[in-house]
């Protein structure tokens, strides 16, 4: 009865935005933000051969897997927010990995208990089963306008001619040379005689060039249970993983319907478990809304979005999972009410002592090695789509000659109560490994929307995702464009460890002070996240397409 009454709640909900007035304008015009030029221009070569945002989609997502690799590929897999014009509606595409049928709750554990260290990592058994073709063979077939090879074909071009060496692919080239040196194909495409190749140095990558050819010649199909699926299969399995054909071939996307939730005049159209993204953001908005910013100075306005961030970090922690696995709260987490609650327990003057909210005992979640894409076309379909590999590289394995990165998302469950993974959050045995499940994630494709404009907003950034997400989407309704929204200074608290961590230039002196008398610890973090943003002001037809500074991306409107 409770899930049929939340279904309830989330069609009307649903109804209530896909209806709104706005939603119904057609730009004319078509942006792209993605966090490379040639996937961007990928992107926008599709759409000028006729397809809408949806083919782009498609497009980009392949063209990021050649150019981006550490970030995202076919071994890996994402999530995806859809807006279709046509029907005025919202989906939510879920192609998040899923763990094989032999995996096990204590599968990275030794006899007596105790964590193996980087199993869940760097070894094949690390590999969930991938979604990305297959989320790029769904939107091709029921939303895009052209076939899935045509949409291929800007990524075979590049993976077979080669790209330059850029900065940013460089320096986790170097950072992940010993583990790209434990799979000779991997060495062969991204060092040079074993060494990090030069900047410039183009880096070419035939075996998965051919592997996209296969896939646009045979469709997805091939990846799943033809030919291709039986030697990536062969290929995890003799290097220690547990993959299956049948694992493989019982893969399938899931349309859900995404969250949908208001902050004054606005409406945050955003994902659903097994993202815990959405949840967060809706409950801190919520938080945050009973207050007046206006009467507030700068250091208490921060205080509050850290005690907001606070609280929901702790409650994604709890509560949430796979919901075709474990039942979840999400009436009550999402609800203005629940925000009230949590607001009595804030104090203006003091900080909340994470210690004193009540205790979780495990912990999950995905690497900063994602990636972000968001597309507007001119007749107003849009995409915001965050995909991934987990850490970069994956696993630093791949799959036999295909080409293709094994990522290491197993170790987005919780691996055992108590056991920090990679990015030390903490969750509970919501998110524990179960054969054919999701593991949870903080990925955040986001729309939000007013009578005046509309964002399409996204990033990674590993735990600090959703916290990235809240300040850009506060920002953007504070009336600032797309690049003050994509550069601005960051700062996150995620329940445990209880820190305050912050980019230089976050916070100014005054409120550094200001947080610790009120009893924060504070680190300064190196810069992070690398978002991708589309903005459109609805009064003037005003379009722009901004990609985060921090990296090498760009924005273009066409």
């Amino acid at each position: 009865m409770k899930l049929y009454r939340f279904a309830v709640i989330l069609f009307f909900a649903w109804f209530s935005v896909t209806t709104h007035a706005e939603t119904m304008r057609a730009p004319g015009k078509t942006a792209i933000a993605s966090a490379h030029p040639l996937a961007t221009q990928a992107g926008m070569d599709i759409i000028k051969q006729g397809g809408n945002a949806f083919d782009a989609a498609v497009a980009i997502t392949a063209a990021l897997a050649v150019v981006e690799p550490n970030s995202s590929g076919l071994g890996g897999g994402g999530f995806y927010l859809l807006h279709q014009a046509k029907n005025n509606s919202n989906i939510f595409v879920d192609a998040r990995e899923t763990a094989p049928a032999a995996a096990t709750r204590d599968m990275f554990l030794d006899k007596d208990g105790n964590v193996i260290e980087s199993a869940s990592r760097n070894t094949a058994k690390a590999a969930g089963i991938p979604g990305e073709v297959a989320a790029m063979a769904h939107l091709a077939e029921h939303y895009g306008r052209l076939p899935l090879r045509t949409s291929l074909q800007p990524a075979i071009k590049l993976a077979h001619d080669g790209f330059a060496l850029y900065p940013r692919l460089r320096g986790i080239i170097e950072y992940s040379k010993d583990k790209l040196k434990k799979s000779p194909i991997a060495a062969q495409a991204f060092l040079q005689k074993n060494e990090v190749p030069a900047l410039g140095f183009v880096i070419k990558q035939p075996r998965l060039a051919k592997t996209l050819q296969r896939i646009g010649e045979k469709g997805s199909g091939e990846f799943y249970t033809g030919e291709l699926a039986k030697q990536m299969v062969k290929s995890v399995r003799d290097q220690g993983g547990i993959w299956s054909e049948a694992d493989l071939a019982s893969y399938h996307v899931i349309e859900r319907m995404p969250l949908v939730g208001k902050y004054h005049d606005a409406t945050i159209v955003t994902a659903p478990p097994p993202s815990s993204g959405g949840v967060a953001l809706i409950d801190m908005l919520n938080v945050l809304s009973g207050y007046d910013f206006s009467k507030l100075d700068a250091s208490t306005h921060k205080h509050l979005i850290i005690e907001a961030m606070r609280r929901a970090y702790r409650d994604r922690a709890q509560y949430l999972g796979d919901p075709d696995f474990v039942r979840m709260p999400i009436e009550m987490l999402t609800n203005p009410l629940y925000a009230a609650g949590q607001r009595n327990s804030i104090s203006l003057s003091k900080a909340t002592p994470s210690s004193l909210l009540p205790d979780v005992t495990d912990v999950a979640d995905e690497s900063p090695q994602t990636t972000h894409f968001s597309v507007l076309d001119a007749e107003g379909n849009r995409v915001a789509a965050t995909i991934t590999v987990n850490l970069g590289f994956g696993s630093g394995l791949m799959a036999g000659n295909t080409g293709i990165f094994l990522n290491n998302e197993m170790d987005d469950f919780s691996v055992k109560a108590g056991t920090p993974n990679a990015f030390k959050l903490i969750g509970n045995d919501a998110n524990a490994i179960a054969p054919n499940k999701r593991m949870l994630s903080s990925m955040t494709p986001t729309f939000i929307e007013t009578g005046k404009g509309m964002l399409i907003i996204g990033t990674p950034g590993g735990s600090r995702i959703i916290s990235m997400v809240l300040l850009g989407v506060l920002d953007w309704l504070d009336g600032h464009d797309a690049m003050h929204v994509v550069s601005l200074k960051r700062f996150h608290h995620q329940y445990l460890p209880d820190v305050v961590s912050y980019e230089a230039g976050a916070l100014s002196d005054e409120e550094i002070n200001s947080l610790k008398q009120r009893g924060d610890s504070l680190k300064e973090f190196s810069s992070y996240g690398n978002m991708e943003v589309i903005t459109w002001d609805f009064d003037n037809n005003k379009i722009e397409a901004a990609s985060d500074p921090r990296g090498d991306g760009v924005g273009w409107v066409y």
